[in-house]
């Protein structure tokens, strides 16, 4: 998303991955998250983590579409509501609600084809809407690959950096020296280990999530959340139920025990998959941060590098607005959403 943003303002962009852009087998959270488009429990959350989700949530319908249109790749954007079952603090999410016009109404859950082990009203947010991490990372791919000012060098790792006040190339473990006006470190849960010689205060790990994949006979129609838990239907009939946070370090290995603890919360609220077989099971890594907030800044001691990392649990639906606010940043401009708290400590 960044690489795009900056090209969209005239820029020429190499990226840079350590894998393969858009691989299902490399542990990051890309691919591997649910693509709800909304945080799960925004009240909870600071002005600063709203701005981004509310900001980012709102690009992407027109996103899809413009991506589906040059690119022929549908990342199956869906307005499926979300119905979030009890307990949940209902007087702050009524009122965060209101602040950002989002419709509410409350309901019966079993007027939703789930049950609630915790009473009968829940609240049900029509216009949250979802995308497909993997298709939708399919269409940015094939985008940046159409495009004569993105060059993308796969299947290169870069060697962490040394402290100086300028950085006039980055060596690559191979002996390779990339050279560039600006460069921009976007590597999530990897972030760290490039930066921790040059920013000791960066405070980014990673968090392992653990997703189980269904296809049920009667599947649903909205996504459905349970304290941080969820369900997410997609079009073509399978059923996402996830995910954990788990603080294992760099560990994409998924758990039994972890397998069992999904399989019962999703029973739970939908008893119908007590007779359905688990298709997949998948984890990723998650660039875990203090509140879910974010880094978007210059580096705080070389001039010409930057920083958009530290995600956590939102990096999708906070990306085209982190994407806008760094080429802001990186191009002299003032960004549309204030940077100062997102900045690199040091």
């Amino acid at each position: 998303m960044t690489a795009m943003e900056l090209v969209n303002r005239g820029c020429r962009v190499t990226i840079v991955e350590r894998n393969q852009i858009a691989s299902q087998t490399s542990g990051e959270s890309s691919w591997a998250g649910g693509g709800i488009l909304f945080p799960l429990l925004p009240w909870m959350y600071s002005e600063q983590v709203n701005a981004l989700t509310h900001g980012g949530a709102a690009a992407y319908r027109e996103l899809s579409q413009q991506l589906q249109q040059e690119t022929g790749v549908d990342a199956h954007f869906e307005q499926s509501g979300f119905l979030l079952l009890p307990p949940y603090a209902n007087a702050a999410a009524q009122a965060w609600c209101a602040r950002y016009q989002l419709p509410t109404q409350t309901v019966n859950p079993a007027a939703f084809a789930v049950q609630s082990p915790d009473g009968d009203e829940a609240l049900w947010l029509p216009t949250v809407c979802q995308i497909r991490p993997p298709y939708f990372m399919q269409a940015l791919r094939k985008w940046l690959e159409l495009n004569n000012n993105v060059t993308l060098l796969e299947h290169t790792a870069l060697l962490p950096l040394q402290q100086s006040s300028k950085l006039n190339e980055w060596h690559t473990v191979n002996g390779e020296k990339l050279s560039a006006d600006q460069f921009v470190v976007t590597s999530g849960a990897w972030s760290f280990d490039l930066l921790k010689q040059t920013s000791a205060k960066l405070d980014i790990k990673p968090m392992r999530g653990q997703i189980l994949l269904y296809k049920p006979k009667n599947n649903l129609q909205q996504m459905v959340c349970r304290e941080g838990f969820y369900l997410i239907p997609r079009r073509d009939g399978y059923l996402l139920a996830g995910s954990t946070l788990e603080d294992v370090g760099f560990d994409a290995t998924v758990t039994q025990a972890v397998r069992a603890e999904i399989i019962a919360k999703a029973e739970a609220i939908m008893p119908a998959l007590k007779t359905e077989p688990v298709i997949k099971h998948w984890s990723g890594l998650r660039p875990g941060t203090p509140e879910n907030l974010p880094i978007i800044s210059a580096h705080p001691s070389i001039e010409n590098l930057y920083l958009n990392t530290g995600h956590f649990r939102y990096g999708l639906t906070m990306a085209p607005a982190s994407a806008q606010m760094i080429a802001a940043l990186m191009l002299g401009e003032k960004p549309a959403i204030a940077a100062e708290p997102y900045a690199c400590a040091g």
